[in-house]
């Protein structure tokens, strides 16, 4: 069921490999079981021993609970009943790295040594930075795709979107010369730009900006953790990365020491009893 649904905004190969992780991670421990019937600690005990696989454990737990809360829409489990709910993820280190402010206006004064000789590498690194798109996303983007001030998506991982723009993000789109279908063609102008080009700009740029740990998909996870710090809720986060899945926009964020610490600030002051007592 959840399978028939997705299959029209689900790219094949995110298809393909979600499949995979249903037909050999989770039929196997729940294919005798109802999908009313399955409990939290049947799920735990089921991620735990997935242990040594932690990326497919996380992968597959997201897949499960999507079926969990599609059985809830459909009836057959009582709403807010998921039991993959609050199950803490595997980490998996190294996979993602966080610019600091520092960095990023490091970033963006090496990009402007850039543009001269590679304007548009150097024009869709900035988009990744204030849109949080994937690159392929805005590498291949067509000028029919920018219309009224947004992009309109035609194929993104998960189908068709509408990216919301900045006016920074605007403003380096409206400068770009019209000179291809393409928004950034290849030099035959049949084509767009090759991961190839975008890719070597990109190693040349983090090198000189001291961040040569920082992958290109890394800029994704900085536009969702600067949201975050920025006051924006998760759920509203998601919608602007373009995810299904609430649980896949949680781990794009990173919460810094001061986040926490204001956090802690406020629900202090918040809960502080003697502040809160009726004064006589």
């Amino acid at each position: 069921m959840v399978f028939r649904h997705h299959q029209r905004i689900w790219k094949p190969s995110t298809l393909k490999v979600n499949r995979s992780h249903l037909r050999n991670q989770i039929l196997p421990a729940f294919q005798r079981q109802s999908v009313s019937e399955i409990t939290r600690q049947d799920v735990q005990q089921w991620f735990t021993n997935l242990h040594e696989k932690p990326a497919a454990a996380n992968r597959s737990l997201s897949i499960l609970s999507l079926i969990m809360r599609q059985a809830e829409i459909h009836g057959y489990r009582t709403f807010n009943s998921n039991p993959c709910s609050r199950i803490r993820r595997y980490p998996c280190s190294g996979r993602e790295r966080f610019l600091t402010f520092d960095e990023i206006h490091k970033l963006g004064n090496i990009l402007d040594t850039h543009e001269s000789r590679s304007p548009l590498p150097v024009t869709i690194i900035r988009l990744l930075l204030l849109t949080g798109c994937r690159q392929s996303e805005v590498r291949t983007l067509l000028w029919s795709e920018y219309r009224e001030g947004h992009l309109f998506l035609r194929d993104s991982k998960t189908g068709p979107r509408t990216v919301w723009l900045s006016s920074s993000a605007r403003s380096l789109l409206d400068t770009l010369p019209r000179r291809s279908r393409w928004m950034f063609p290849a030099n035959g102008k049949t084509a767009p730009l090759s991961v190839e080009t975008l890719y070597r700009c990109w190693r040349s740029v983090r090198n000189e900006a001291g961040i040569s740990d920082v992958r290109l998909h890394d800029l994704r996870h900085n536009y969702a953790s600067f949201a975050l710090r920025e006051g924006e809720s998760l759920l509203t986060i998601g919608r602007l990365l373009g995810h299904l899945d609430p649980s896949t926009t949680l781990k794009y964020t990173h919460f810094s020491d001061s986040m926490e610490r204001s956090a802690v600030e406020t629900i202090g002051k918040a809960l502080d009893v003697d502040q809160c007592a009726p004064q006589h």
